[in-house]
């Protein structure tokens, strides 16, 4: 593995304008497979922890989850590595449970004779070193994205790899039981990954990916007890998205962009507008996207995957959000 490498971006050339977001630094952490990618990142007792998924390639059937831990964001060691003998551990994702533990959730591609394709699981961790053993979540052939805990209950919306195009609606009281909420949320287009969010009078959102025809993402909006959804459609396509609420309403998103070229993107997520609006491009191309977000004494961090510089590694940007523009009378 190469050492860990601070890119230098010259800050006074991103001597921006009040209104507009600023990278104060962008640090490449890991680069250790051949290929690394699909990332999260989480504050967790005063500690970071980082984690995705490790590889020969993009695709490839020996796929294991990696979680990285730091103090400061800057020198980053290893935690833990876990791995499937049956097949390709993939998309990790972090959240703390309300008793205090790191729950970590990611699908299992398997291998033949498994009866079915793809099952989802979820670990659990008291210091993000020593992990529980693996509890599958949802549905066989249901790949479970982003769990997401709101008022002591966790949601998680699975999309199937059958065939079938669908998506349905999960929830679960412990991380380790989750019950279909909605059988059948959203069915067009081809919908896959998404992110939840949920605004202070109760509604949840929903940032949908699909990659049929159109291959636009959804925005979904629903009051509790979240069983009746409504849908609008965004008319960007945002691959890998992740949601975060910040303290003063607003909401980012982040994802891949595939124009001008492929890039990971932070975006403003207007729910009342129904838009998604790019506000700002990390240094980033080719392979490359699944942020993870965390809001830390008022800067942005984001965890993402990238390939321009040759090679699929991890990388930790640091981000300077512009303050909300007041509201006019």
């Amino acid at each position: 593995m190469t050492p860990f490498v601070l890119l230098s971006l010259g800050l006074a050339s991103f001597q921006a304008e009040p209104s507009r977001a600023e990278i104060v630094d962008v640090r490449r952490v890991w680069d250790g497979a051949n290929h690394n990618a699909f990332t999260d990142l989480v504050r967790f007792r005063d500690r970071w922890f980082l984690t995705f998924r490790e590889g020969t390639g993009h695709v490839s059937p020996d796929g294991a989850i990696r979680v990285l831990t730091s103090t400061n964001g800057e020198a980053w060691t290893s935690a833990a590595r876990i791995a499937s003998e049956p097949g390709d551990l993939r998309d990790p994702k972090l959240s703390i449970t309300p008793d205090g533990r790191l729950m970590l959730a990611a699908a299992l591609t398997q291998r033949p004779p498994a009866t079915h394709k793809h099952q989802s699981f979820a670990w659990f961790s008291r210091d993000g070193r020593d992990w529980s053993e693996p509890h599958p979540i949802g549905d066989p052939n249901v790949w479970i994205w982003r769990p997401a805990w709101h008022e002591g209950t966790a949601y998680a919306v699975g999309y199937a790899t059958d065939g079938s195009h669908s998506t349905r609606l999960y929830t679960s009281k412990d991380g380790a039981t989750f019950a279909p909420l909605v059988p059948t949320l959203f069915d067009q287009g081809q919908p896959n990954e998404s992110a939840l969010a949920w605004l202070p009078d109760g509604t949840a959102l929903c940032l949908l990916r699909r990659d049929g025809r159109p291959n636009t993402d959804q925005l979904g909006r629903s009051r509790p007890p979240y069983t009746e959804w409504t849908w609008k459609d965004l008319g960007v396509h945002l691959g890998g998205p992740a949601l975060l609420r910040l303290p003063d309403g607003r909401i980012v998103a982040g994802g891949r962009l595939l124009a001008p070229r492929v890039h990971t993107a932070l975006c403003w997520l207007d729910p009342d507008a129904d838009t998604l609006t790019e506000f700002l491009a990390l240094p980033s191309g080719g392979d490359t996207s699944y942020p993870g977000l965390a809001l830390h004494e008022g800067t942005l961090w984001v965890s993402y995957y990238a390939s321009h510089e040759g090679k699929t590694a991890i990388y930790l940007a640091r981000v300077r959000l512009p303050e909300k523009a007041p509201t006019r009378p």
